[in-house]
């Protein structure tokens, strides 16, 4: 079963908001065996939509849109969608009295574009949204699925779950979808892929490898497809289990988990705590950490000590280690873990000083330099790194190296 997404906007087109509907519908869809074939954007022009409602119409069984159906101007999907289909209008009563009991409870007044609201193709089955005055829209017509539905993320992501997948897994028989993910880190692509060949090549077809690589790791996701669920289950936990132990040294976690969640859990598992001291990344790190909720019961807070004199102030770093290696240097960044480490009374600290760019690099420190320091009860370790001229990418790859670093440590004293 193939579905296509299209979003509708102007906004999208000119990047003035980023279209993540499509990416978590793709999702949603995957899980339930829904393969997605495409995705589109379009502008808020009526033959612009149409054509790309033929095309979905010829690719897809099932056609999911998104956006257009304000009460403004611009907002012109229900009047495309009806003339796709040749139908007329109908106002749906349940509806209008849902918007009707929105704008009475914030005490504003009703005008005739919000009573418009209410106005649907006469050929869709209406879908309440509970969280907006827009409805959903179903459409059955030449044996394809149409559904259009707002594009305000929480609007869109209530109708799938608790209306549209559910009557997509009742219209259709799905295969069941299994997927599992493992997340690596510190080794390239090709190297990766060289070592699983031989396991990648007895994959049956039913089972496939996907490589998908960011900056200083890759998840690796295995994703099968059949009809017997707990089978299928079982046949992607042993394939897995073959690629953990083929590469377990540069394995972080068989979860889909960003590497940091990865790191929290472990050490809240052995009720240990973690501080941060950053230079050249600018609290980039800190910020990983703490997306994510209950990160208080490991990370204790850090410093971003980005000059010298907070390095010294902060941290404990002498004025003469900054004076004779500098502050990108083995000695600086190990006395800022150690001192991140006492300071703030944690188990274990990560400090990171480097040279981010675009400038500022000599030439026995060119820009893309960047020493990581760990730091536990019993000892200090620091690594180079050699990154690119490039600010933005050096600051994530430096908390990627910085993080597996302090994953490596903590996986080396509680096993």
């Amino acid at each position: 079963m193939l579905a296509e997404i299209i979003t509708i906007g102007d906004e999208i087109l000119i990047g003035q908001i980023v279209d993540t509907n499509s990416a978590w519908m793709a999702e949603q869809l995957n899980l339930i065996g829904i393969k997605v074939k495409q995705v589109s954007s379009v502008s808020d022009d009526a033959d612009h939509i149409i054509e790309a409602l033929q095309l979905a119409e010829k690719r897809a069984d099932i056609i999911l849109i998104t956006g257009g159906l304000g009460p403004t101007k611009d907002d012109i999907t229900k009047i495309t969608m009806a003339r796709y289909f040749n139908m007329g209008f109908r106002r749906d009563q349940e509806t209008l009295g849902h918007v009707t009991d929105i704008f009475v409870r914030y005490n504003k007044p009703m005008i005739e574009s919000n009573r418009k609201q209410a106005d649907v193709p006469d050929g869709c089955t209406v879908i309440k949204n509970k969280n907006g005055t827009a409805p959903c829209m179903w459409f059955e017509e030449r044996g394809k699925i149409f559904v259009s539905m707002p594009g305000v993320p929480f609007e869109m992501k209530y109708l799938m779950e608790e209306e549209i997948l559910p009557r997509l897994k009742k219209a259709f028989k799905l295969p069941a979808i299994i997927h599992k993910t493992i997340l690596t880190a510190n080794i390239g692509e090709s190297f990766l892929a060289v070592e699983l060949e031989e396991i990648e090549d007895s994959l049956p077809a039913h089972i496939k490898l996907a490589y998908l690589p960011k900056l200083g790791q890759i998840r690796l996701r295995l994703s099968g497809s059949g009809d017997d669920e707990n089978l299928l289950k079982a046949e992607v936990e042993a394939y897995a289990q073959q690629i953990i132990n083929k590469v377990k040294k540069y394995v972080v976690i068989d979860q889909d988990i960003a590497l940091e969640k990865a790191i929290l859990n472990i050490m809240q598992a052995h009720k240990l705590t973690l501080s941060t001291a950053e230079s050249c990344t600018g609290g980039y790190i800190a910020h990983l950490i703490t997306q994510h909720p209950g990160s208080s019961a490991v990370y204790a807070g850090g410093a971003v000590t980005y000059s010298n004199a907070l390095k010294t102030s902060v941290l404990g770093v002498h004025a003469e280690t900054l004076g004779t290696y500098g502050a990108v240097s083995e000695e600086t960044v190990k006395e800022m873990a150690y001192g991140a480490r006492i300071n703030f009374k944690t188990d274990y600290a990560v400090a990171v000083s480097g040279v981010a760019g675009p400038d500022g690099g000599t030439e026995d420190k060119p820009v893309g330099t960047v020493w990581v320091a760990v730091a536990n009860s019993h000892h200090v370790i620091a690594r180079k790194f050699n990154f690119s001229n490039r600010r933005a990418q050096n600051i994530e790859r430096s908390a990627i190296a910085a993080l597996s670093m302090v994953l490596n440590e903590i996986k080396q004293d509680v096993g």
